[in-house]
């Protein structure tokens, strides 16, 4: 497979695509990254393998999910339910392009664990589904709840992934450097011994680079339907 020479070992981040891939597809096609993450909310209206099939061959495919991915069970089962579904990054550590990249998909949630709140602490989806199921509530309140908690950032898998060493760190939630970010990941960052955060979720691209010392490692925001580069280079 031949790259542009300007990004051979490159990997992409691509902010939040909400249903829209054709600039992805198309820059793919020019320039052949070694591989591209999604950073959440991709919202698939289709499997991702039949959507991305025409870059399958062209690069390798990862991702996490954000918190609009859970909004309709198709969406959900899109992402995770077809032959792309072992590139999920969500509470893992994979070796692409040479670095050992770690992911945590979601958000916080106050129904189930929001940093700093003494009512939430659920500590999985399971966990979960058991307290739901003690308050009777009409079924198809249940339903919804169930499928939004699926997009939620849970403890377990918070402190696993804390346990794993990585170079970096994608997530869909932001480091409290943005206004809306928080400190959590910055130690999940630091726990993980990561140099690099990438976050996408806000639609925004903030210069945090005076905080870089301080948090001990740089960070990037993905704006929407953004493509970023490993050294923060907007490639579109």
């Amino acid at each position: 497979m031949e790259r542009s020479a300007s990004v051979e070992g490159a990997i992409w981040f691509l902010g939040d695509v909400h249903g829209r891939f054709e600039h992805v597809i198309r820059l793919v096609k020019l320039h052949r990254p070694e591989a591209v993450v999604f950073l959440g909310d991709l919202e698939c209206d289709l499997p991702l393998d039949m959507i991305l099939r025409p870059i399958l061959d062209l690069t390798e495919i990862w991702f996490i999910h954000g918190n609009h991915d859970s909004d309709r069970p198709a969406f959900w089962h899109n992402l995770h339910g077809n032959s792309l579904a072992e590139r999920n990054l969500h509470g893992r550590v994979a070796e692409i392009a040479g670095l050992r990249i770690a992911g945590l998909g979601g958000t916080f949630e106050s129904a189930v664990w929001r940093p700093g709140d003494p009512e939430t602490g659920v500590q999985n989806y399971q966990d979960y589904l058991q307290r739901l199921a003690l308050r009777p509530q009409h079924a198809d309140i249940v339903a919804t709840k169930k499928q939004q908690a699926l997009s939620a950032i849970y403890p377990d898998d918070y402190f696993a992934l804390a346990m794993e060493k990585a170079d970096l760190l994608v997530c869909h939630e932001a480091p409290d450097c943005h206004p809306y970010g928080y400190l959590e990941i910055n130690e999940l960052a630091l726990a993980l011994g990561a140099k690099q955060v990438v976050h996408g979720h806000h639609h925004d691209s903030l210069d945090y680079r005076a905080e870089w010392s301080r948090m001990g490692f740089a960070a990037h925001g993905v704006a929407f339907r953004a493509v970023m580069d490993l050294n923060g280079k907007i490639i579109s």
